[in-house]
């Protein structure tokens, strides 16, 4: 079920995402993509999934559709083909936040009625690039459970969504790429006190205390354990103003996983971290696009 029917929904139908999905068929149609933002078509696009609109889909996405959840198909067609399976399960997400970066949208969502995906409740980051043409043209994800009980008592997804600092997001973007490198990459180590703030570090991971003593207390446990999260590769880094998106490969519990963490920064430090960290599939692909190919 979780193959099937469940992963289907990965693509990322959003129901309050943004301002354009309350519009009408008739309001889509006669829209410009030109005229529109990339998050106003990624928000139109979702909303037309929501509703399972296929003509407005058409008009917004290409035929192409590129899918990376590794158990969507691939292709537009296709993907409309399955969705009167949500209508059936009443399953729907909430976005918690949007950015973007370029041709990149990428989105923080809440699952709700997720039980046949493998809880009821679940998290996702989604990317979407939109295309020169204005059309949505491929899609990223990772997801995982929602846990209500968490080590720094925040939940996976609450805290500050406005952003912030829109001049320095080239800067905050090499900023998470050098915490990545120096240490989850374990270049430097020791250089983590110069990326993450000791003042103020909000932790979202829901089996990590907030601050830096909550961080070095997870490395050493998952040290003595033998088990610690081994980064191997950054695929892609986005941004907008205070937030930042990294998208890596590596390996956790002897498995090859991906690595979603979206960290905000203040005054040139991290001071808050959301993740994902989901395994990567072998069996029961839809397609072999794979999960990066960015």
């Amino acid at each position: 079920m979780r193959k099937g029917i469940g992963a289907l929904v990965l693509s990322g139908i959003i129901v309050s995402c943004s301002t354009a999905q309350t519009e009408s068929t008739t309001d889509v149609n006669s829209s410009k993509t030109e005229t529109m933002t990339n998050k106003e078509i990624v928000g139109t696009f979702l909303g037309a999934v929501a509703t399972q609109d296929a003509e407005t889909m058409r008009k917004f996405a290409n035929v192409d559709y590129i899918q990376h959840n590794p158990f969507v198909p691939t292709g537009l067609e296709p993907f409309i083909q399955l969705l009167p399976v949500l209508k059936e399960h009443g399953t729907y997400a909430e976005n918690v936040r949007m950015f973007q970066d370029g041709n990149y949208v990428f989105m923080h969502n809440i699952w709700k009625n997720a039980a046949p995906f493998g809880a009821d409740e679940m998290v996702a980051f989604d990317i979407i690039r939109v295309d020169e043409n204005g059309k949505v043209a491929e899609h990223w994800d990772a997801m995982t459970v929602l846990v209500k009980e968490t080590a720094s008592g925040r939940s996976q997804t609450d805290g500050p969504t406005a952003v912030e600092d829109l001049d320095k997001t080239e800067a905050n973007k090499a900023l998470a790429i050098a915490l990545i490198e120096d240490v989850l990459m374990g270049k430097n180590p020791s250089k983590i006190s110069e990326y993450i703030s000791a003042e103020q570090y909000d932790q979202h991971n829901p089996g990590i205390k907030d601050g830096l003593s909550g961080i070095v207390e997870a490395v050493e446990y998952l040290t003595s354990q033998n088990n610690m999260f081994k980064y191997t590769k950054i695929h892609k880094v986005l941004g907008e103003g205070n937030f930042v998106l990294t998208v890596s490969e590596g390996e956790w519990s002897g498995k090859s996983q991906v690595f979603y963490d979206l960290f905000r920064m203040k005054a040139g430090k991290i001071v808050e971290h959301w993740d994902i960290i989901q395994e990567i599939p072998t069996e029961g692909l839809a397609h072999s696009n794979g999960m990066f190919g960015f």
